[in-house]
C-alpha cells in the first residue's frame, strides 16, 4: 500500500532540509532523523541522535518481514501508524522496586518473546527493565525522556550492543519514539546488494 503524503507534511520536510542538509547520512539513518527531525521541529536532533546504519537495515527487513512491535506505553502506540502494536501498560502493576512501566516490559516479554522491535519513549525504567531481559529484540528504539534516569538508561542501551536507536541527552518522549519507528515503516522495502 503506498503511503500518500500530505501537503502539508511535504513543505515541511523541505523546510527541514532548506535549514538543515541530511544528504550526508546512510538512507535509514536519515529517514530516522529526518522524522524525528519533524516530529519536535528540533534540529538538534540531528547530533544528538545515535543510529547505526547496519542495525536498522537488519530492523526494517525483520519490520517488513512482521516482527511484533511493543510500545512502553499508550501515547506510542498510538503514534504508530500502519502497525499494531503491544503495550502491556494498562495490565501492570507497580511493586517494591518495580515500576508499573517495567513491568509492563516484563508482560510484554513474555507476551512477544525474542525479535521484537522495542519502542520506549516514555519510562526510563522501561528501558532498564529491558536491559536486564533476555529479550534479544531486532531493534529497541531507546528514545525515554526526563530529567531522572533518562539520559543514563539511554547511556547503559548504547553500551549494552544491542542494535538502538537513542540520543544522548534528557530530551525525548512519546513522539519521537513512534516517529523513529514509523520512519522505518514508511521507508521502502530495500534490496539486497543495494
Amino acid at each position: 500500500m503506498t503511503r500518500v503524503v500530505h501537503p502539508i507534511e511535504q513543505e515541511s520536510f523541505r523546510r527541514l532540509r532548506s535549514r538543515l542538509d541530511t544528504s550526508g547520512f546512510q538512507p535509514l539513518t536519515r529517514a530516522v532523523v529526518e522524522r524525528v527531525i519533524h516530529s519536535a521541529a528540533d534540529l538538534e536532533y540531528a547530533t544528538d541522535l545515535v543510529c547505526d546504519e547496519p542495525s536498522l537495515r537488519a530492523a526494517h527487513a525483520a519490520l517488513h518481514a512482521g516482527a511484533p512491535v511493543v510500545a512502553d506505553v499508550e501515547m506510542v502506540a498510538a503514534g504508530i501508524t500502519r502497525r499494531e502494536t503491544v503495550c502491556r501498560l494498562r495490565d501492570s502493576r507497580s511493586g517494591p522496586g518495580l515500576t508499573r512501566s517495567a513491568h509492563a516490559v516484563r508482560l510484554a516479554h513474555e507476551q512477544v518473546g525474542p525479535g521484537a522491535i522495542w519502542v520506549i519513549g516514555c519510562a526510563p525504567t522501561a528501558l532498564e527493565e529491558l536491559l536486564v531481559l533476555d529479550a534479544a529484540p531486532a531493534l529497541v528504539i531507546g528514545l525515554p525522556v526526563g530529567f531522572v534516569g533518562a539520559a543514563e538508561s539511554k547511556a547503559a542501551l548504547r553500551a549494552s550492543g544491542l542494535p538502538a536507536v537513542s540520543n544522548v541527552s534528557e530530551k525525548g518522549g512519546s513522539a519521537v519514539a513512534a516517529a523513529a519507528l514509523n520512519a522505518l515503516l514508511y521507508h521502502p522495502h530495500i534490496k539486497e546488494n543495494a
